[in-house]
């Protein structure tokens, strides 16, 4: 069973960046695809960004332009990196992962952006 670990989340201003981590227990080259979630309080979780292992990556419009995402099969850790950030970016961030058929979830990192 695939554990994925968050990290990097924090109280920004707007405008400011941060990079968000996701490292898992076991090697990722097999874990495809890989991606972000987000959901804000009364809202539904929904995508950020995924990333093959071939490393094709797709964005949510929302985040187009300002985040990149990344991964690192070495270190079996996808990045997320998050830049020009505005207040409706608040929000717990969640990592996942697909592997035979089964899908994985981190327990999320809470982003918070002030205005």
């Amino acid at each position: 069973q695939v554990q994925l670990v968050e990290s990097g989340g924090g109280l920004v201003q707007a405008g400011g960046s941060l990079r968000l981590s996701c490292a898992a227990s076991e090697s990722i080259f097999d874990i495809n695809p890989m991606g972000w979630y987000r959901q804000a309080p009364g809202k539904q979780r929904e995508l950020v960004a995924s990333i093959t292992s071939f490393g094709r990556t797709n964005y949510a419009d929302p985040v187009k332009g300002r985040f990149t995402l990344s991964r690192d099969n070495a270190k079996n850790t996808v990045y997320l990196q998050m830049d020009m950030l505005k207040p409706d970016d608040t929000a717990v961030y969640y990592c996942n992962g697909y592997r035979s058929g089964r899908l994985y979830w981190g327990q999320g990192t809470q982003v918070t952006v002030s205005s």
